[in-house]
């Protein structure tokens, strides 16, 4: 899988469960926590193209994935 960028921020369990998932997967994986780093939401939109709610915001590459849902269900329908 080509290498994960969790775009997250302290203390949600979501992100958290993204990163734990790129571990037990074996999956290299950059993490953004958008507070530290001065993102906001808005960016995350620009980016993305569509609103932004929630995080984490997960990609693959260059594809927005969504978030930890869309990421564990991806992540499982590529195993099967």
């Amino acid at each position: 899988m080509e290498k994960v960028t969790i775009f997250g921020r302290e203390g949600c369990g979501f992100c958290q469960r993204a990163k734990e998932l790129c571990d037990i997967k074996g999956f290299a994986y950059r993490y953004i926590d958008i507070h530290a780093e001065g993102i906001s939401k808005a960016d995350l939109e620009h980016t993305i193209g569509k609103p932004v709610l929630t995080v984490p915001q997960i990609f693959v590459g260059q594809e927005h994935i969504g978030g930890f849902t869309e990421f564990s269900a991806k992540v499982t329908a590529a195993v099967s």
